[in-house]
């Protein structure tokens, strides 16, 4: 059972995540106040913090954040904000947060976040190689091949894919996909998504009759060796 600290000084919403988590077979803490969220998350083992930015009396998430890296804490964090702007979001993650969600958000995006994050982190530094079916990627020197064939990615679709084979099964959508690979928020009006998906599948689907990427109508793209009666392996 993994545990995770929600520091967060909304009672609706820390409830709201609190019970979303409990659901989900997590054993979620809140802490509504930076003094005993710091003592908490210094001194506690935790799978997983959720940090929101604005605590009372004018205290920053951040300042927990700093506290908890300068100690050696290597708990993966996700920030939760309503601070929307790119500045903040950069601020959150070179303080050391490992992730950042900017409210109002879907309670699924976000645990799915945060079990991204509780993977990566248990799977520790010894991973080197993430495979979907023929398909592999190497962490270390950053070759890609399916079946044995080399193929050539540009940085974008490299990190696209290393995204979408680390949450391998997983219906990823499209607000997900800006936010981690692009770092920045859905805009309905942009195709950038569509256009690197399109890509890979050139790359990487084109010589097989076993497509890895599918679309989920309306929502989003799954990396599956496995096709489900929703999916489409086609650009939305």
């Amino acid at each position: 059972m993994w545990r995770c600290l929600i520091v967060e000084d909304d009672a609706d919403n820390a409830r709201y995540i609190a019970n979303g988590l409990e659901e989900l077979g997590y054993a979620p803490f809140v802490s509504m106040e930076s003094t005993t969220a710091l003592q908490r998350a210094t001194t506690e083992h935790w799978d997983a913090i959720i940090l929101d930015r604005m605590l009372p009396n004018d205290v920053d998430g951040l300042s927990i954040l700093w506290s908890m890296r300068a100690l050696g804490k290597k708990t993966p964090v996700l920030v939760l904000s309503a601070l929307t702007a790119m500045d903040e979001r950069v601020r959150g993650l070179k303080a050391g947060g490992d992730d950042y969600l900017t409210k109002p958000f879907a309670f699924p995006e976000l645990a799915a976040r945060v079990e991204a994050l509780i993977r990566r982190s248990t799977a520790g530094y010894e991973q080197r190689q993430l495979n979907v079916a023929d398909l592999s990627l190497d962490l270390v020197t950053g070759r890609v091949a399916r079946a044995g064939r080399s193929i050539t990615l540009q940085p974008r679709e490299y990190k696209l894919l290393t995204y979408m084979m680390n949450n391998p099964d997983q219906v990823l959508t499209r607000t997900m996909l800006l936010a981690t690979v692009w770092g920045y928020h859905y805009d309905p009006q942009t195709n950038v998504i569509d256009v690197h998906i399109s890509r890979l599948r050139q790359k990487i689907d084109s010589s097989t009759d076993q497509p890895l990427i599918h679309t989920v109508r309306g929502v989003g793209y799954r990396m599956s060796a496995t096709a489900r009666p929703e999916d489409r392996t086609e650009s939305m």
